[in-house]
C-alpha cells in the first residue's frame, strides 16, 4: 500500500479491510479494499472511508444470499444518500460541500468470488497466468467513468438527448457541462440536484440552466466473477497511477519486484514518467512544494493484493483482522511516501 501526496490537500482516501463480515457463526471472512479519489476537497473521499465499508457489512448482514452484486450496489447508493444528507445539512452555512465529490473504487474477495464496484476512474487490474507463454497478462476489470472515454460520451449524450452542451470540449479536454471528467462519483451533489445548483454556490460551478435530472450518476458498474489458480494478484490504484502507466506495464512490474515495497515501486515509476513528461528529474520533483506538485501529477493512492488460491478456494479459513486505512485528515497516513 502506497501513497503520494500532490495537493495541498491530499483527496485520496483508501482502506483494506480483512475479516468476517457479520458477527453471526459461520460468516465468511473477505477481504476488502477501497480507493477513493476526491475532487474538490478531501471531505467526500474521507466520507466515503468511513462510510462504504460500514455500509458493505449493513448490506452484507441483511441479505440472506451473502456476498452479491446487489449488496455492492446497495451500499454505494446508501453512502451516496447519506453525503447529499449531510450536504443539505450544511448546505447554509458550507455550500462548497456541494461541489465536493470522490471516484469510488472497491474490491471485495468472499468465497473464492471477486467483486468490483466503480464509480469514476480509477482502475482495478487483474494481473493473470497465460497458460500458453506463461508470462503474466494484465487484465482491466473496472470500467472508467471519464468524458475522454467515446462511450462514456455516448453514454450521457443518450441520457440527456435533449441537452447538446451534456459534454463539451474545454482547454482540450473533455468534461461533463465543461465542469468536470467523470460521469459517475459519490457527492458532487450541484450535479445532482437542482436545488444545490444556485446561490449561495460559488459562481464557476452553477449551471446556466437548471436540470431535471442528475447529470452525474452514482451507480457503481459492478463485475463479479471467480477467482482461478493462475490469478496472480490485483492492483487497485487511483488514476494518478494510470496517467503514466499502462495497466500492463503496472503487471510487469509487480511480478518482477519483490512483494514488500511493490506499490512503493509502482507510485516511483510513475513518478519518474511524470517527471519526464515535464522534461525534469526524478529527484528534483521531490524538492517540489505540495500544490505546485499537482501541475505535474496527481495525488496517486495504490494498494497490491497478492491472490493465494489455497487459501482462496477455503471460505472459512482463519485470517488475521485487519483494519488499514491510508489517507488522513491531516493528509498524513499509512503508506505515504516521501517521494
Amino acid at each position: 500500500m502506497a501513497v503520494i501526496q500532490a495537493n495541498k490537500l491530499l483527496e485520496d482516501q483508501s482502506q483494506l479491510e480483512s475479516g468476517p463480515l457479520s458477527l453471526t457463526e459461520g460468516t465468511p471472512v473477505a477481504t476488502f479494499v477501497g480507493i477513493y479519489d476526491g475532487h474538490g476537497g478531501p471531505e467526500a473521499s474521507r466520507f466515503v472511508n468511513d462510510s462504504l465499508f460500514k455500509n458493505i457489512k449493513t448490506e452484507f448482514s441483511s441479505e440472506n444470499d451473502g456476498m452479491s452484486a446487489d449488496v455492492v450496489h446497495k451500499a454505494f447508493m446508501a453512502t451516496e444518500e447519506e453525503f447529499l444528507s449531510l450536504v443539505e445539512k450544511q448546505w447554509l452555512h458550507k455550500p462548497p460541500l456541494a461541489s465536493v465529490g470522490s471516484c469510488c473504487l472497491i474490491g471485495i474477495i468472499c468465497c473464492g468470488e471477486l467483486y468490483i464496484g466503480n464509480a469514476g476512474d480509477s482502475r482495478a487490474v487483474l494481473g493473470r497466468t497465460d497458460e500458453a507463454t506463461k508470462e503474466i497478462k494484465a487484465i482491466q476489470l473496472s470500467e472508467e467513468h471519464n468524458a475522454s472515454i467515446v462511450s462514456v460520451r455516448e453514454e450521457l449524450r443518450s441520457l440527456h438527448p435533449d441537452d447538446p452542451q451534456i459534454v463539451v470540449m474545454k482547454h482540450q479536454v473533455w468534461r461533463v457541462k465543461g465542469l468536470i471528467q467523470i460521469s459517475r462519483s459519490i457527492g458532487d451533489a450541484y450535479l445532482k440536484k437542482v436545488e444545490f445548483n444556485r446561490a449561495p454556490l460559488l459562481p464557476k460551478f452553477r449551471l446556466p440552466e437548471p436540470f431535471e435530472q442528475p447529470i452525474l450518476k452514482a451507480e457503481p458498474a459492478i463485475l463479479v466473477q471467480k477467482l482461478c489458480p493462475q490469478d496472480q494478484f490485483l492492483i487497485f490504484a487511483s488514476d494518478g497511477l494510470w496517467e503514466h502507466l499502462s495497466s500492463q506495464e503496472a503487471v510487469d512490474i509487480v511480478q518482477n519486484c519483490p512483494r514488500n515495497g511493490v506499490a512503493k515501486k509502482l507510485v516511483k515509476t510513475a513518478l519518474c514518467e511524470a517527471a519526464k513528461k515535464r522534461e525534469t528529474r526524478y529527484s528534483d520533483l521531490k524538492k517540489i512544494d505540495r500544490g505546485v506538485r499537482r501541475h505535474f501529477h496527481d495525488d496517486i493512492t495504490v494498494i497490491v493484493l497478492y491472490l493465494d488460491s489455497n487459501f482462496l478456494a477455503r471460505a472459512n479459513s482463519r485470517v488475521p483482522l485487519v483494519s488499514i486505512k491510508g489517507g488522513g485528515e491531516s493528509g498524513y497516513g499509512i503508506g505515504i511516501i516521501d517521494a
